[in-house]
């Protein structure tokens, strides 16, 4: 895992395609402003764990209401 620090307006570019930009950040939050090709699929993790599960056969846990 690569950890970085970055200021809101700065960007890192992953493999040339795709770009992730901190919007802002406040109260502890961080929001990302995501530029990628149309083929790639972008999901919260959340989203991608609770779907992954179905996949398996498993049952997901509820997301809680206050989730964006």
């Amino acid at each position: 895992m690569l950890v970085i620090t970055r200021k809101p307006n700065e960007e890192i570019v992953i493999d040339g395609g795709i770009t992730v930009k901190v919007i802002s950040t406040s109260n502890g939050r961080v929001k990302l402003g995501i530029v990628a090709p149309e083929d790639v699929r972008i999901v919260r993790g959340e989203i991608a764990f609770r779907e992954e599960l179905r996949q398996e056969g498993g049952t997901a846990p509820l997301v809680s209401a206050g989730c964006e």
